[in-house]
């Protein structure tokens, strides 16, 4: 179905329904991504203070059939917060609806708004003796809002699982501007199809977001890291199952950790210290958080003594308190940041069957040698089968040597990841980046379903047009 662009005639109609201020010029920071592959367009950005007026907004641009692209924090890395092509949108942007309604302590429930930064939220729950556990890099500049539209993931996957297994009910203003009150704070609730589940994950392309009850966790009484050096990905999967059946439920993260990793940090980053001398081709930092009265550096003790007399790992250092846990952090935390440095010709964030990771990555690098020369920064969440594979041009070059391979370079990658069982989307979503990986590896009832219920929810395709679904019926020509 057509749609209008989102010119004078309506701002001006529009800024007649919301209070002063409410309506401003695009920003340049509305337009960005923070891989610089789109340049977004917008007539204006909206920013709203309440729900109410969230629903002013979607009412008048469902009425003018003009598009909305839903804005958080801007940190999404699959092009899912700017339109770049098609007619020009309206951003809407939560960035005033930041307030932490209330902390219901007693039942581990706190309900926060879609603009609310990711470090408030956790801060929140801190100041109230608990834990919200979704942690990741961006979480400064993160708002709940897009971390739920995303599914993001982060480090604690392992443990308490993605965003979605974190919300127990939203907040959502509906394309035509009619809101759902689902803000519940229930465990359960049998009462039919599960909307919230379905709003979390779908990327502002069926609604937004403007609240969310989350769940909060005991906080840890003790924590503890090490970064223990393998010989192998096979050998780290082992170290991880001997993990699991020491500790439990007790390991919150285990990260795997390359030595491109690295070598990027020495050359980009001198500052943040690493812990071996000699840079292992392979380690993994193991996070724990255990109750009262077990102490984690034991834990991690006997594990890796034990590790060590099976053969799965040959050094390794134990934080001694949690500034140097801290420092392991700041070391894992690092990585994303020396690649933009870098400068990668194709990253890639994918999920496999724990038991088929160390196949993918023993099989990528001879598939992508075939195509050229190239260096590969494998690293991420092997706990929950998460890696990020990302691909750079050798010393020397740049990415803009290679942009012509990109396309073989992402289709060597993916294909490998699909024969293999697994997902081309762990944790970032589809955004627009990957519309046509979609089409070309999601299965197709599923993608009929999608489009119907996208039919269904949205019929004149106002919401994030582009984004998830790459249908040309809900795009402007």
């Amino acid at each position: 179905m057509s749609l209008n662009p989102c010119d004078a005639n309506f701002m001006d109609r529009l800024a007649a329904e919301l209070p002063d201020g409410t309506l401003r010029p695009a920003e340049p920071r509305f337009l960005e991504e923070p891989r610089g592959r789109w340049q977004g367009q917008a007539g204006a950005v909206a920013c709203p203070r309440t729900t109410a007026e969230v629903a002013t907004i979607l009412h008048a641009a469902h009425d003018a059939r003009v598009a909305v692209v839903p804005y958080g924090g801007g940190t999404g890395l699959v092009g899912g917060q700017v339109a770049a092509g098609g007619l020009v949108p309206l951003v809407l942007s939560l960035e005033r609806m930041t307030a932490i309604r209330s902390v219901h302590r007693a039942e581990n429930v706190l309900i926060a708004e879609a603009g609310a930064i990711l470090a408030d939220v956790q801060k929140a729950a801190e100041d109230a003796g608990r834990l919200f556990p979704l942690s990741l890099a961006s979480e400064g500049s993160a708002r709940i809002g897009g971390l739920l539209a995303t599914n993001a993931g982060g480090v604690n996957v392992l443990r308490y699982g993605n965003a979605r297994d974190l919300v127990l009910g939203l907040e959502v203003v509906m394309p035509d501007g009619r809101i759902w009150n689902g803000l519940k704070r229930l465990r359960k609730d049998n009462t039919g199809y599960d909307l919230r589940n379905l709003m979390v994950g779908s990327e502002g392309t069926l609604g937004v977001i403007t609240a969310a009850s989350l769940r909060l966790f005991a906080r840890p009484a003790r924590q503890g890291a090490a970064l223990m050096v393998v010989d192998s990905p096979d050998a780290a999967l082992s170290l991880l199952a001997l993990a699991q059946a020491r500790v439990s439920d007790g390991i919150s993260a285990f990260e795997l950790i390359g030595r491109m990793g690295l070598d990027f940090l020495a050359a980009t980053m001198p500052q943040v210290r690493q812990p071996f001398d000699n840079k292992p081709e392979w380690m993994v930092l193991v996070d724990l958080g255990l109750p009262q009265g077990l102490d984690p550096s034991d834990a991690l003790e006997g594990l890796f003594a034990e590790a060590l007399e099976a053969g799965l790992v040959s050094d390794g250092v134990i934080a001694q308190n949690m500034g140097q846990r801290a420092e392991f952090w700041s070391l894992r935390e690092s990585i994303p940041e020396a690649n933009r440095h870098i400068g990668a010709v194709s990253s890639h964030d994918i999920s496999l069957p724990l038991s088929a990771v160390p196949e993918f990555i023993g099989r990528a690098g001879p598939a992508l040698a075939e195509i050229g020369d190239f260096r590969v920064n494998c690293f991420g969440h092997l706990g929950d089968g998460n890696l990020h594979y990302n691909v750079f041009p050798v010393a020397g070059r740049s990415r803009a040597d290679h942009e012509h391979q990109r396309d073989s370079i992402k289709a060597c990658v993916h294909d490998l990841v699909h024969s293999m069982g697994g997902s081309v989307s762990a944790e970032h979503g589809i955004g627009r980046l990957k519309t046509a990986d979609l089409e070309k590896y999601g299965d197709p009832v599923k993608l009929a379903a999608m489009r119907a219920i996208k039919q269904a929810l949205d019929p004149r395709g106002i919401m994030n047009p582009g984004a998830v679904l790459a249908d040309p019926e809900m795009q402007a020509e």
